[in-house]
């Protein structure tokens, strides 16, 4: 019995091997495993499927495989070079009453699909003038191409300014300076508001008749601008509101990156006689490197999920003008009801989100090599 005994202690106080420990953890993740199966990886596999097909939101239509059908029609891209029309009473090149060349129209070309085939399916995007020579740049979406085009534009303008901004608030904020919490608060009070809200009281700001913005410029004797329906102010209006909303979040991070600086070496520097611009350029920027890669990563990433600033404020307009890649995904899978178009914009959208990350880790990588 006394044998028995010290066996079954003998079994209980051994260590438990894999498999022992494999089945608890299994019951503990399972729910988790199923959640992502079913609304991350599954809709993933699933849209990668979609856009290879021509599926569509409602339709009687059976379901067939395209191949890069989806892919093609959002990047097919070609250039038609046209020649000045020549006035045939003249002879010379021919021009409007305006005085401007006269030159054939896309349409002629696109549209004649018999003569021209290579150009079946295209529109006009945009065209430039070379001498007596119009480019017209065709495009299979355009819109699409325009949605790329201005979340590039989005990106270059937004990162150096959140950046910049970010990092003057939080070198005042680190500052010792009395009521430093209540600015870093007011400073960070944007980043954690709803941006449907913050969009809606900006839309406000920017009426073109009793906004607060206009009012402003008409202390100064400026005339009132149509912020939000001109096509040339509608973006840059969109850009200085996330700007506002989002560099509250580099602040923080910033801070953060500040109060890891070790203060020995401000103080080293102050005594070999560093002034207030040294010890930023060679203790505080270097010490900022690795947050500064990763705001540069974040920032980058956000702004091609821009959607909630266009949507409640533009709605994709004027003229497209403020259109995105996430705004031509929704609207092309929900208003179109294109599934197929839809998830292959998706697809490319991932494909660079993937690149931004893997480049991320290969510059972080190298520093710390």
């Amino acid at each position: 019995m006394a044998k028995a005994t010290q066996s079954t202690r003998a079994l209980d106080n051994a260590p438990r091997g894999p498999t022992r420990d494999f089945v608890p953890a299994i019951l503990m993740a399972g729910p988790a495993i199923v959640l992502m199966l079913l609304f991350l990886i599954g809709p993933f596999f699933a849209g990668i499927g979609f856009s290879f097909t021509n599926q569509r939101l409602i339709t009687a239509n059976p379901t067939e495989f395209v191949g890069l059908r989806n892919y093609s029609r959002l990047v097919r891209m070609s250039v038609l070079p046209v020649q000045q029309e020549v006035d045939a009473a003249t002879g010379q090149p021919a021009v409007d009453d305006e005085g401007n060349s006269v030159f054939p129209r896309s349409r002629d070309y696109t549209r004649n699909t018999e003569e021209y085939p290579q150009y079946e399916g295209l529109r006009e995007w945009f065209s430039v003038d070379v001498g007596n020579t119009r480019y017209y740049i065709l495009a299979a979406d355009p819109t699409f191409l325009r949605s790329v085009i201005n979340v590039l534009l989005f990106a270059i303008l937004v990162i150096p300014l959140q950046m910049g901004l970010g990092l003057l608030l939080a070198v005042l904020v680190n500052q010792k300076l009395a009521g430093r919490n209540i600015f870093r608060t007011i400073y960070f009070s944007p980043v954690v508001t709803s941006m449907v809200v913050i969009s809606i009281v900006w839309t406000f700001l920017y009426d073109k008749d009793n906004g607060l913005v206009n009012q402003f410029l008409q202390v100064f004797g400026l005339p009132n601008v149509n912020w939000l329906g001109n096509p040339t102010t509608a973006m840059p209006a969109i850009i200085i509101m996330s700007v506002w909303q989002g560099v509250g979040m580099q602040m923080v991070l910033f801070l953060a990156g500040l109060q890891g600086i070790p203060e020995q070496l401000y103080e080293a520097a102050g005594i070999d006689g560093a002034n207030g611009w040294q010890k930023f350029r060679f203790i505080t920027l270097p010490g900022l490197r690795n947050v500064t890669v990763f705001i540069i990563i974040t920032i980058t990433i956000a702004a091609f999920q821009l959607f909630t600033q266009v949507y409640v404020m533009t709605n994709g307009g004027p003229n497209d003008s403020t259109t995105t890649v996430v705004f031509e995904m929704v609207r092309k899978g929900f208003r179109e009801q294109d599934i197929a178009a839809a998830a292959a914009i998706g697809v490319l959208f991932f494909l660079f989100i993937l690149g931004i990350s893997l480049l991320q880790r290969r510059i972080l990588r190298d520093q710390e090599a």
